[in-house]
Formats: structure tokens, C-alpha cells, sequence
């Protein structure tokens, strides 16, 4: 995991983000339909138009979604899971249970640390 090239820590460099993570869920939760850019926008409070198109552009990029561009003006983009980024939801789904089990505790342990 310390080495660079450790396929799990380039892993956590591409999914790491909570803003890659509740694109996953917002994503999954819509199957199989598609969502469109600013729907996801609305569903993934606080995120920027900057840092979703960004988030988007790195998932597909790495085959986690696919992208459908509809023609009108403005142009509409739709964005649906592959199989491949729909198996991260399980393990994702899994990271947010133990965070919201265990959260309190860990606020707890930083107010008494600081």
C-alpha cells in the first residue's frame, strides 16, 4: 500500500473523494435509469458544476460510467453506471454504514484530543 504503484493505493487516489462516492450512490440508487448533469448537481448537495464535471470526467475515464450526450441547446448529459462502477456500491455502501455507526465516536475522541 506504501508503494505507488500498489493497485490499492491507486485505487483510493481515484475513489477517495466524497464527492466520487456520492456520485456512486446517487448514480446506483437511480438504476438503470440515467441521471442527468444537473439532476446530479441538485442530488449531490454543496458540489460545484467545476468539481462534478471533474468527477465525472475521471469516472468515465476510468469505465465506471457511461456518458450520453443528447443534442438540444444547451447540449444534455446523462450519465448511467457500467457494471464495473456499480460493483463499487456495495463497498462504498459498506464505508458509509461503519461511518455512520462509528462517527459520533470519533468526534468525540477529536473534541477530547483538542
Amino acid at each position: 500500500m506504501f508503494d505507488p504503484a500498489c493497485p490499492t493505493r491507486r485505487l483510493l487516489d481515484r475513489i477517495g473523494t466524497k464527492w466520487f462516492s456520492m456520485a456512486v450512490k446517487v448514480l446506483a440508487e437511480a438504476e438503470p435509469d440515467e441521471v442527468g448533469f444537473a439532476e446530479l448537481r441538485r442530488r449531490i448537495p454543496g458540489i460545484s458544476q467545476k468539481m462534478l464535471a471533474s468527477t465525472l470526467q475521471g469516472m468515465a475515464a476510468d469505465g465506471l460510467l457511461t456518458r450520453r450526450v443528447e443534442a438540444a441547446n444547451p447540449p444534455r448529459v446523462h450519465y448511467r453506471l457500467t457494471p464495473l462502477g456499480r460493483s463499487l456500491d456495495a463497498p462504498l455502501a459498506a464505508v458509509r454504514a461503519w461511518a455512520e455507526e462509528h462517527m459520533a465516536e470519533i468526534d468525540e475522541a477529536g473534541a477530547a484530543a483538542g
